[in-house]
């Protein structure tokens, strides 16, 4: 799985806007979003679909980001990452 570049990055900048509006969260390149100085998300393709990795607490959980209903499941938990602190 390689991290998403060109098309994909495209498909997924409304899900980009939706995360840069969150407070604390920085963007240090085209889908490579930061929180304290430290990686918070990025994101893949392959051929089943776009991906995101979130970092929260101390691991890295995956998230199908191709849909909709995907993407507010992992605003979702982008959101509680954010507001507990960690």
């Amino acid at each position: 799985m390689e991290h998403a570049k060109g098309a994909a990055l495209d498909e997924l900048e409304p899900l980009f806007t939706a995360i840069r509006k969150r407070d604390r969260v920085t963007e240090r390149r085209p889908g490579y979003f930061y929180r304290k100085g430290k990686a918070l998300a990025h994101f893949h393709q392959d051929p089943l679909g776009l991906y995101a990795d979130l970092h929260a607490g101390a691991e890295w959980h995956r998230y199908r980001v191709s849909a909709s209903a995907e993407r507010k499941r992992f605003l979702a938990a982008l959101d509680k990452v954010v507001g507990a602190g960690t």
